[in-house]
């Protein structure tokens, strides 16, 4: 009988400044350990299920990872210039980040050699001849759903704040002890300030952001990007590598539950930009959607709206440095990420049993949703998208949290009648 192949190794080498590398890798574990606003019952489970996902894209390796409550992602892009070693293959794994682990990255220092070796089943890491090697685990469905969230967020953020590594450094440690509220930061001179009440990045709590203190003690610099939502985005830039912090718009909102996705979910992009986009990808770090468009003969935004359903099906993430999105393969299919959408869910359910009428008066448009006994309006805007709801849902929320599932049950009409 033929031996069985051996799992494929995507990376094998070593760290040119291992006390940094290790520093940012702690703190990565730091924000996936850590629990900002979780239901203790929840708790136990979640913690079991928290370990990042590592890809090697063929010149550089992502960690990525989310906090056990799904409000903060975080993410290590260790650059080519930081490795010493060889690429051997591209691919993405999920594997197991524990205390020994944490222990052997905790302890380096620069005197010392540190080697990297990550392969589809495992990854390990050797402090001169002592190694760890953590295996690969299944990826938590809370997390898929983070993943495909996060990817959306980041896509419409904006720069607006950028300051240097002494300057982050001397605002992280002025951070106060006690802080009840809402946060936000604001430019100041020389650096950032904290306000209550106003600013132009909102944190959500101070909290959070002390995930932070020890990737800037190797800041060369740090950019803050954020979006109409009050989500933002912590990018810091060392010498040779990027580590990304992700904040949800409020510490007990977690990405898992945002439903940014839906509206993807619900109207997929056209097939032939879906099938020329996947296919022209190449492992790339900042995928170029005006070169596929010219490539393949379709309109950009087409090639936009593929790369935005790819992101909720794993197959690609999004670099808020390279303004790009970069492929990775997480475990999970689209099909599992719609099915664990409880919106669309009842959505699709509405659609099916008629329960959706529209109405057309000259070039205005709306929808008439029937659930349980009440029929609620949905109103259109001139291009056919939904935008009010008359449910309380939609009242609450507005549009900060995705659709609301009288408005995905009109779009599945509208959709499947233009089909």
């Amino acid at each position: 009988m033929a031996a069985a192949s051996a799992p494929p190794t995507f990376f094998r080498g070593l760290l040119v400044a291992p006390k940094r590398t290790a520093d940012l890798l702690v703190s990565l574990s730091d924000v996936v350990g850590s629990r900002f606003h979780t239901p203790s019952a929840m708790l136990q489970k979640i913690l079991l299920l928290a370990d990042p996902v590592i890809t090697c894209t063929g010149e550089r390796l992502r960690f990525e990872g989310f906090s056990s409550c799904c409000g903060a992602y975080a993410r290590l892009d260790v650059l080519a210039p930081a490795l010493d070693g060889e690429f051997l293959g591209v691919g993405t794994a999920n594997v197991d980040f524990n205390a020994p682990m944490r222990a052997a990255l905790s302890q380096v220092s620069d005197r010392e050699s540190l080697a990297f070796e990550l392969g589809s089943d495992r990854f390990e890491v050797r402090r001169d001849s002592v190694g760890v090697v953590e295996r690969t685990v299944d990826l938590p469905m809370r997390w898929v759903r983070g993943f495909s969230e996060v990817q959306a967020y980041q896509a419409r953020m904006r720069p607006v704040l950028e300051i240097g590594g002494a300057e982050l450094r001397r605002f992280l440690r002025e951070l106060p002890a006690q802080w009840k509220g809402d946060a936000f930061v604001a430019e100041a001179a020389g650096g950032l300030r904290l306000s209550a009440r106003s600013g132009d990045v909102r944190v959500g709590g101070v909290t959070r952001l002390r995930a932070l203190r020890l990737p800037a003690e190797h800041a060369v610099s740090a950019r803050v990007y954020a979006d109409d939502s009050g989500a933002s985005a912590w990018v810091i830039a060392t010498h040779d590598s990027r580590f990304v912090l992700v904040l949800s718009p409020d510490v007990w909102r977690g990405f898992s539950g945002e439903g940014q996705t839906l509206d993807a979910l619900a109207r997929p992009s056209k097939r032939d930009a879906l099938t020329a986009t996947r296919g022209a990808l190449r492992w790339q770090n900042a995928i170029d959607a005006a070169e596929i468009a010219v490539s393949n003969g379709i309109a950009v935004d087409d090639v936009r709206t593929a790369l935005a359903d790819l992101a909720v099906s794993g197959i690609v993430g999004y670099d808020l440095a390279e303004g790009a999105y970069f492929q990775r393969e997480l475990p999970f299919y689209m099909e599992a990420s719609r099915e664990r959408q409880p919106r669309l869910r009842a959505a699709e359910k509405l659609f099916a049993e008629d329960r959706v009428e529209i109405e057309r008066e000259g070039d205005a448009m709306r929808a008439w949703v029937s659930s349980g006994a009440v029929t609620y309006r949905v109103s259109f805007a001139a291009d056919g998208e939904g935008t009010r709801c008359t449910c309380p849902w939609y009242a609450k929320h507005r549009d900060a949290r995705g659709p609301c599932k009288h408005v995905l049950a009109a779009r599945l009409f509208l959709e499947r009648a233009r089909a």
